[in-house]
Order: structure tokens, then C-alpha cells, then sequence
């Protein structure tokens, strides 16, 4: 679980920042042929199969510590923050589609902001893992 969750949250962080660079040389067609090639891997070679191997043995990992653990308050945040990572992942897939199709409209400014996204929810999601809050 804690490999998928590295290998997941490492192309969330990454992404973005390929974005960044995206949008300041988009004007450069060899370049920007470049971006969509490396942001399609990491997409669909590195981060969809982490994200479902992230679900796949964090489920495992609740059945195994009893499927009575889901209603323990800390576990619930830590959902709520999860599920707000997979929102954030096909949102930037949605991202991903808008450079493909040469129709970005976002700045650099604007990736460069929301790649804090992830970073805000992993300190809060280990936070909570570590302190169990009641």
C-alpha cells in the first residue's frame, strides 16, 4: 500500500509541474509534442495504476483490520482526504485532455498554485494516520 500511495502521490506532485512548463513553452510545437508525450505516460503508465493499486491494497488493508475500523472518526477524514486526492487526480486528467486537444486555458501561475493541492492533503492525511484523532 505505502509503495502504490509514494508512486501515486509522486506523479499528483509531478504533473502539475510538467503543466507549468507546458503552458511557457506552448508556442514551440516540437516542445509541446515533448509535454504531451511525457504528461500521457505519467497519466496512464505511472500514476492511474498507482492510484488503483493505492485503493486496491488500502481496502485489503481495512478488511484485514476489520471493516468496523471505517466508522472510527479519524478514519473517515482520512477517506474524505483520499477521495479528495482521486477528485484532484481525474481532475487533472481533465487537464491533461484540455493540452492534448491544444485547449488549455490555464496560466502557469494557475498549475503552479494548485500543485500544492496534494501536498496540503498528504501532511493532513499522514497527520491524521499517525495522531488517530478521536
Amino acid at each position: 500500500h505505502l509503495i502504490a500511495v509514494v508512486s501515486w502521490m509522486a506523479g499528483l506532485l509531478y504533473l502539475p509541474r510538467i503543466f507549468v512548463y507546458h503552458v511557457e513553452n506552448v508556442h514551440d510545437q516540437n516542445i509541446s509534442m515533448i509535454f504531451k508525450t511525457m504528461e500521457k505516460k505519467l497519466y496512464f503508465y505511472i500514476m492511474m495504476p498507482a492510484m488503483f493499486l493505492t485503493w486496491f491494497f488500502g481496502l485489503i488493508l481495512v478488511s484485514i483490520l476489520g471493516f468496523e475500523i471505517l466508522v472510527t472518526f479519524w478514519m473517515k477524514l482520512k477517506l474524505i482526504l483520499v477521495v479528495s486526492l482521486t477528485v484532484f487526480h481525474f481532475y487533472l486528467a481533465s487537464c491533461l485532455n484540455n493540452f492534448k486537444l491544444d485547449k488549455n486555458i490555464k496560466t502557469s501561475r494557475f498549475f503552479r498554485i494548485i500543485n500544492e493541492v496534494p501536498t496540503i492533503l498528504l501532511i493532513l492525511t499522514v497527520f491524521i494516520v499517525i495522531f488517530k484523532p478521536l
